[in-house]
């Protein structure tokens, strides 16, 4: 059997590579979710890099912790967060081992087994909206940290890989700060996604937390 082109795994060394060359080259992959009930399929329309000791806003740029610990390699493997006491997010790790840079995986659209997505994303008001964010794609795939640090780029069977897909020609390509990131890390144009697409999320500036009192 001869396997398509978009259906091609990405091999490692494409992930080998600087984070701001890898995350607009991920748009129009596919990333593949195995679930017992059969796949789901997302294509990737909207990511942001994350550059490790270089970018404050980065969870790696005050080094090595338990929780950051995929990220610092090897490429080409899922780092799973959990955010606010109720979200999981995830990402792919990029950068030569050792290093600790990746791309979140802020939205997406499903375009095989979305019947599986939308029993995950009640709340959507329609498919586009199915991975409309990060911790909508990574509810819509069912992605926790029991998948942090999943090989995404192996030939053995794996709960999550990611494919060739069709890449998006740089001219349809846009760039702007990063969602949500505050300080020095705010200003980063790193925030990459497909224009005009009807799944990519709305930005948001920072809004600091308020303490209750």
């Amino acid at each position: 059997m001869i396997t398509p082109p978009d259906r091609t795994p990405l091999p490692r060394d494409f992930f080998d590579r600087p984070v701001l060359e890898v995350a607009p080259d991920l748009l129009g992959r596919l990333l593949i979710r195995s679930t017992p009930d059969g796949p789901i399929a997302l294509r990737l329309t909207e990511v942001e890099a994350y550059d490790g000791p270089n970018d404050p806003g980065s969870h790696a740029y005050r080094g090595r912790t338990a929780r950051n610990d995929v990220m610092f390699g090897p490429p080409g493997h899922v780092y799973v967060y959990f955010t606010y006491g109720m979200w999981h997010c995830m990402n792919l790790v990029c950068g030569p081992e050792g290093t600790a840079s990746g791309v979140l995986l802020r939205a997406g659209e499903i375009v095989e087994g979305a019947e599986l997505a939308r029993e995950r994303r009640l709340s959507a008001r329609n498919d586009k909206e199915l991975a409309k964010g990060p911790a909508r794609l990574a509810t819509a795939l069912d992605v926790d940290r029991a998948l942090d640090g999943t090989d995404a780029c192996t030939l053995q069977d794996t709960p999550l890989r990611i494919l060739a897909g069709t890449p998006v020609p740089s001219e349809q390509v846009r760039s702007g700060p990063r969602t949500g990131v505050a300080g020095d890390g705010g200003v980063h144009p790193w925030r990459f996604w497909v224009a005009d697409d009807p799944t990519v999320s709305p930005y948001r500036a920072h809004v600091p937390r308020r303490r209750s009192r």
